[in-house]
């Protein structure tokens, strides 16, 4: 039967006879929630934050920092240690700690402490994002079921950033900063209870293996290197000296990480499972579909509020037309076309919508309306973006041995957050050049220049974006196998992992 090929002959039947399956998808969704939406609700809270704390701009960058650091480094380790200790126990453990973390940066009264508490935050998140996507690859194998509930979970990965907009915009316009960081207490809370009563506690067959403590320490220092690198050239451009250093330093640990784990007894994460054709494409379609997601949140996000003037719940209500398509075509893609035609048609066609939807946003201008100008390439955008990340999320941890579900799902994650990472340095990098070239040749620097510079910024951004989502539809289009060939989301009983074999 088709359900036993993603799991290993060990599994337990439970999850996937189980009634209480869906609930696990409510609990499991709910955990992805509050991680996704945390980065954008802490972006709209940042300047009154400052201004109650009273830390400089300079100084602003590290509240968004420690936590990027701190989790991207981290996942692949939260996704193994998930697979060794135990999927229920890691996705609870993650629950409290995010909580707790976040209450302790909803409490602070210096700028020390809220910086403290988003690394905290990044490193429990590091440990819950991975653990959750490894409980749903794990509690849903049969085919038609495991689409319907990626197509939610793909659909709140990529409407997560929109949501935080909208919550962030309300509860700083109406509440107080701090209750952006103290409402994941109360999500917590009914994670915890549901995850208590529904996520299944699969037992251990055979041996434990070990924990690969070099291939961690290699593969953590990269994605600091990586992380901190573009986060530094954001700041303080290409041209800074810690930058490069800091990418070299991740190159070099990436290639020491891989000799590694082509040796090591018990690897952190066997090369097969990213040398696949099919998984690999994934894993590049989510990085490149997280870089050009920020060009949308973040510049359409300036745009609305410094451009057009509207408020911070203006702005997250102007997104919800994309989140409703969004949550459409997850639904109808996973259900429907990827069935049919598989990641190698669907993924192609939603990076060619963000091009669509990006070159659309390159008309925007200071006499722009929302119904005529911003929302039409929002929905194209939605669209896109729901044919995109359910189908390469499904695909990413499809086959994998349900011993390295945890650190197979860790990779989804630290695609999405290396690709937002290159993504935000790339984007704000080449909209600062575009916004400073077009004041030098527009003397004098009036209020109208300015305003038009921005413009300009802006789109120079959208074209870049467009750019990343045409490369993303090239890769995915040579990458993803047809129906029938290999791993694929409508041929669940291929030839499973071989390494994951091997190691057992």
């Amino acid at each position: 039967m088709p359900q036993t090929s993603t799991v290993s002959s060990g599994a337990p039947a439970a999850p996937v006879v189980s009634s209480r399956r869906w609930w696990t998808l409510s609990v499991v969704a709910l955990a992805q929630l509050m991680v996704v939406l945390d980065s954008t609700v802490v972006n709209i809270a940042l300047p009154s934050a400052q201004a109650d704390l009273g830390f400089t701009n300079g100084e602003r960058q590290w509240i968004v920092t420690a936590y990027s650091l701190a989790f991207g480094s981290l996942l692949l380790f939260g996704g193994r240690l998930s697979d060794l200790v135990g999927r229920k126990r890691m996705f609870i453990i993650g629950l409290i700690g995010f909580a707790g973390a976040s209450a302790l940066g909803g409490a602070a009264g210096s700028f020390g402490v809220l910086v403290g508490a988003r690394a905290l935050q990044g490193a429990f998140g590091a440990l819950l994002a991975p653990t959750a996507l490894a409980v749903l690859t794990t509690t849903f194998t049969i085919p038609k079921e495991r689409a319907r509930a990626f197509g939610v979970f793909g659909a709140i990965a990529g409407a997560g950033g929109a949501v935080g907009l909208l919550l962030g915009g309300y509860l700083t316009e109406y509440f107080n900063w701090r209750w952006n960081l103290y409402i994941n207490v109360f999500i917590a809370i009914f994670a915890v209870i549901g995850a208590l009563i529904f996520v299944s506690n699969a037992k251990r067959v055979g041996p434990r293996p070990k924990l690969d403590i070099p291939g961690t320490l290699l593969v953590s220092g990269a994605l600091f290197g990586l992380v901190f690198g573009f986060s530094n050239a954001e700041t303080d451009g290409w041209d800074s000296p810690l930058c490069w250093g800091m990418l070299t330093a991740a190159g070099v640990l990436l290639v020491a990480f891989v000799l590694w784990q082509r040796r090591a007894k018990h690897p952190l994460l066997p090369l097969g499972i990213v040398l696949d054709r099919n998984r690999g494409a994934a894993y590049l379609s989510v990085l490149i579909a997280g870089a050009g997601m920020f060009g949308i949140f973040l510049f359409v996000t300036y745009y609305l509020q410094t451009s057009l003037h509207y408020t911070p719940m203006q702005t997250g209500l102007a997104f919800l037309p994309m989140i409703a398509m969004l949550v459409l075509a997850a639904q109808l893609s996973t259900n429907i076309f990827v069935p049919r035609f598989g990641p190698k048609v669907m993924v192609p066609f939603g990076m060619a919508l963000g091009v669509i939807g990006m070159v659309y946003l390159t008309r925007l201008g200071l006499d722009s309306t929302y119904a005529a100008d911003i929302l039409p390439p929002l929905m194209i955008l939605g669209f896109g973006m729901g044919s995109i990340m359910p189908a390469s999320m499904q695909t990413a941890t499809l086959g994998v041995d349900r011993h390295f579900a945890g650190v197979a799902s860790a990779m989804v994650n630290t695609s999405q957050q290396v690709g937002g990472s290159i993504g935000t340095a790339l984007l704000n990098t080449l909209a600062a050049t575009a916004a400073a070239s077009y004041l030098a040749d527009h003397v004098p620097p009036t209020a109208a220049v300015a305003a038009q510079a921005a413009i300009h910024s802006y789109a120079t951004a959208y074209w870049w974006g467009a750019g990343f989502f045409a490369v993303g539809a090239v890769i995915a289009a040579l990458l993803f196998r047809r129906i029938g060939h290999g791993i694929s989301l409508a041929n669940p009983t291929a030839d499973r992992e071989r390494e994951t074999v091997a190691a057992h």
